[in-house]
């Protein structure tokens, strides 16, 4: 299947029938979330490199469709002018190479983990999937650790 031409959630299932991989993903686990979105725990070298990676694709030859890319970052980033601009400059970064679309959770391991203990605190939290947004406690758990395996970035 060439890159974008599945649905938001088919790196789940898909995942759940292939085998393992070189670079380290055990058989029967989620692939990467989205076309462009590195494997979960595997973007090592920063937001900027990932975005440098994803920016490689080409999006006007017909090699990716749909294009998601997936980018998680701490509730902190939201807490300083500093921090919204160097996301904002993030951004523009990905867009003058090339890129077009990125999504972004900006919710923390620890606060999904509890909301995984504690769903009924937790009802009103929306996480990023890939192409759409769902209230996290009413994914299935599987999915639920999907999300809190997408690496969390710092800017």
């Amino acid at each position: 299947m060439a890159c974008g031409r599945g649905g938001a959630t088919f790196h789940y299932y898909y995942g759940g029938n292939i085998g393992a991989l070189p670079d380290g993903r055990k058989a029967g686990t989620p692939l990467a979330d989205g076309c462009l979105s590195p494997m979960q725990g595997r973007d090592l070298k920063g937001p900027t490199a990932v975005i440098s990676s994803a920016s490689k694709i080409s999006h006007t030859q017909g090699v990716v469709t749909d294009g998601l890319f997936n980018m998680k970052f701490s509730r902190g980033l939201m807490q300083s002018r500093d921090n919204l601009q160097k996301l904002v400059a993030l951004i523009k970064t990905y867009n003058q190479r090339g890129g077009f679309h990125v999504q972004f959770n900006i919710q923390g391991a620890e606060t999904l983990r509890e909301a995984q203990k504690h769903p009924d605190e937790y009802r009103d939290l929306v996480v990023r999937i890939a192409g759409y947004s769902a209230y996290f406690v009413e994914l299935v758990p599987e999915v639920q650790n999907e999300i809190i395996a997408r690496t969390e970035h710092a800017l």
